[in-house]
């Protein structure tokens, strides 16, 4: 440092040096940051930069990477501890990734230490086809899980981050896909506060540095230009003191689809006066707007020193032995200890619907013969999801099934179908494949049934191949063709355990009534196939939760692009569903006993004793449920605490859980929250308190009445 470069000096705060630099920025040179595509400036150190970078369920979109389970399958764990662990991760390979590109000359997209995760967006809908990227349906589930994944990716440093967490898309955003771009969210202030906002206030609260806006409008003014979501409550009621930036193309929807303004230029002013500080979109936009004097210089200055911030919390401009892990090795990416945390992940991300007559697990040794079928059985596509990193290996279920048997044991395959149409060639005939899924079926001891989509099928608009409403499903019903192909290997009378790879819920008579077991694994990373074969067999006890509701029917769900919350999720369906959400079998048995509530002033401490009354060791997923005795609308229960803990056979023990005051408010119709004097009942058990859950539980959680 010198007196010619005071930004330099590592004693002052981040704030100030910020503005130190921004001074010293010409006009032009300002010009040329506002763009996701910053522009080095030499003479200043400043080199080339790309906000641009993805690490959904690891680091994407770069190369190799340690890839988790896509994150409806991360919130199937309910786990916080796994989601911050993932995130230490993601840290350290983005380090490495980065600060090797840069010593490659290497400035370009998805190298930067800037991540647009985690979609905290609420899967209010399953036919959303980007659902799988969120935490799921829950807010409170949704703000723990991206709390943690902040606290995980940002790390823990008194001064610097690690890297930059930017949760997406805010807000009132989860389809439909094929309107996105100027789709209005219509939803009033309860909902809006009971349901949209939690998760990202949580993650705020954490201190993410970054948020992502989404497409659609909200109330009849796009999220990229709304005053009252960025500027009153972003910035103005949670203090948000990071960079706001746009997704992509949102510039370019406010004029075309949105019809918001009358060009482009337009749009990037008005983004800028709104309280965007980054926009994703043209680069010459900004300079047109110039061009034609609409742009605010005080909106210039306010974007560029909150980029400039954000980029001196992650060391930009200090030397590489202060910024915590800017010297981490190239070699921890996809190292071995990554590797494992990303298999414990799948592990506890597995559902287990269905065990009938205790089916599962299987004895490999007793086996001659096994059948592996249907569309999934070995698709490696199906293991990653989207905004997925490149696993130098994959294992599909039909490897890890053969790896898993050993060579005394015949492994048979076939596809059966595909997941949609009838034929898996233009030049095979229709329905080409059942038979030889029926003859492997016939020689064989148990039939593997891999079923559901891939991301070809449910993902993201624009995304290549997807099918139906672009990449939404118009409903909700298993396709006719796997329908047909379990109703034919049914037939056989062989045993028939069912594993659905998909990131929803999937609804089918036949797998809810006919088949002997059934398995939900989502899209379950790189080594899903190994983890699976460990479920089957054994190694492994299931103990992932529904994060979401698997309804009975596509007409149990309101209109699509209907925002409010009246018969949505679990908190306001007034249905019977299949499964319910945070419901989720195990091969043992969890018992619980001697709950009790002690008040604080900041909350309630939960306090239970729980028994696996099993022989086999397993985990169990506490979940408390509150629910509201009130003259207003109030959920039928919600979540407010859970805890993951591992229990060996016929062990007890004792688990504590804090539930804050704010957790124990109600949203009243005008949307304002208040710890209300009234009636409430506290739920603790391993399920949500409803009817469904008791019946395929065989028990009830704790019911514990007081007064608030």
């Amino acid at each position: 440092m010198s007196d010619n470069t005071p930004w330099l000096n590592t004693d002052l705060p981040f704030q100030e040096r910020a503005q130190l630099l921004l001074n010293e920025l010409t006009y032009e040179e300002k010009l040329d940051q506002l763009n996701y595509r910053n522009k080095g400036i030499p003479r200043l150190g400043l080199n080339d930069y790309v906000w641009w970078n993805e690490a959904l369920h690891g680091l994407a979109r770069s190369g190799a990477a340690t890839v988790f389970p896509q994150a409806i399958g991360l919130a199937a764990t309910f786990s916080p501890e796994i989601i911050k662990g993932m995130g230490r991760i993601i840290a350290l390979e983005g380090r490495a990734r980065h600060h090797e590109s840069l010593r490659k000359g290497d400035y370009g997209t998805y190298k930067g230490l800037t991540y647009w995760s985690p979609n905290v967006n609420i899967f209010r809908d399953p036919r959303w086809g980007r659902g799988h990227e969120t935490y799921g349906e829950d807010p409170f589930l949704a703000g723990l899980l991206g709390e943690a994944y902040i606290q995980g990716v940002q790390g823990d440093h008194d001064t610097y981050v690690t890297a930059v967490a930017t949760p997406k898309h805010y807000a009132v955003h989860s389809g439909p896909e094929l309107t996105r771009l100027s789709f209005d969210s219509v939803a009033d202030e309860r909902d809006l506060r009971e349901t949209y906002l939690p998760a990202f206030k949580r993650c705020f609260k954490a201190g993410a540095l970054s948020v992502m806006t989404a497409y659609n409008a909200y109330n009849g003014e796009p999220c990229a230009t709304n005053d009252y979501l960025v500027n009153q409550i972003l910035r103005d009621e949670w203090g948000f003191e990071g960079a706001v930036v746009t997704d992509a193309g949102a510039g370019e929807a406010l004029y075309k689809e949105h019809k918001a303004v009358k060009d482009y230029p337009e749009a990037t002013a008005k983004e800028l006066s709104r309280g965007i500080d980054v926009i994703v979109d043209w680069e010459q936009g900004v300079h047109e707007a110039d061009q034609r004097s609409i742009l605010n210089k005080a909106d210039v200055d306010r974007a560029v020193l909150n980029q400039l911030f954000v980029k001196f919390k992650l060391g930009f401009f200090d030397a590489d032995d202060v910024v915590p892990l800017a010297q981490t090795p190239y070699e921890v990416i996809e190292c071995p200890e990554h590797l494992e945390a990303a298999e414990d992940a799948m592990r506890k991300a597995l559902v287990l619907l269905k065990n009938q007559d205790n089916l599962l697990p299987l004895d490999a040794s007793s086996l001659n013969n096994v059948a592996v079928i249907g569309p999934n059985a070995d698709s490696k596509e199906v293991l990653l999801g989207n905004y997925f990193g490149t696993p130098s290996r994959y294992t599909t279920v039909l490897r890890g099934i053969q790896d898993a048997v050993g060579a005394d044991c015949r492994v048979w395959y076939a596809k059966g179908c595909e997941y949609v149409g009838n034929q898996t060639e233009a030049c095979a005939e229709p329905n080409d494949r059942y038979a030889e899924a029926v003859s492997v079926a016939e020689r064989s001891d148990v039939v593997i049934l891999c079923l559901g989509l891939d991301c070809t099928i449910e993902g993201e608009a624009g995304d290549t191949f997807n099918a139906e409403a672009g990449g939404d499903r118009l409903s909700i019903e298993l396709h006719e063709a796997q329908e047909t192909l379990i109703e034919k290997v049914l037939a056989t009378g062989k045993p028939v355990i069912a594993l659905t790879m998909l990131g929803s819920s999937i609804n089918s008579p036949l797998l809810e009534n006919s088949v002997d077991a059934h398995i939900h694994c989502w899209y379950p990373g790189a080594e899903g196939g190994k983890v699976i074969a460990e479920t089957i067999f054994g190694e492994n006890n299931p103990s992932g939760k529904l994060p979401v509701t698997f309804y009975r029917n596509t007409e149990d769900l309101p209109a699509f692009d209907d925002y409010t919350m009246e018969n949505r999720t679990y908190k306001f369906f007034a249905g019977t569903p299949v499964y319910p959400f945070g419901f989720g079998l195990s091969y043992t048995q969890f018992t619980y006993n001697n709950a009790q509530v002690e008040y604080t002033d900041e909350g309630i401490n939960v306090q239970v004793d729980i028994n696996n009354t099993g022989e086999n060791a397993g985990d169990e997923v506490v979940q408390v449920y509150l629910k509201l005795d009130r003259d207003f609308r109030t959920p039928l229960s919600s979540l407010v605490g859970t805890k993951r803990v591992h229990l060996l056979g016929g062990e007890t023990q004792s688990v504590k859980i804090f539930v804050e005051n704010e957790y124990l408010a109600s949203i009243l119709p005008d949307g304002s929250q208040e710890v209300s004097s009234g009636p409430a009942s506290l739920f603790i058990g391993g399920s949500q308190p409803d009817a469904r859950s008791t019946e395929l539980l065989g028990q009830t959680p704790i019911k514990l009445n007081f007064i608030l």
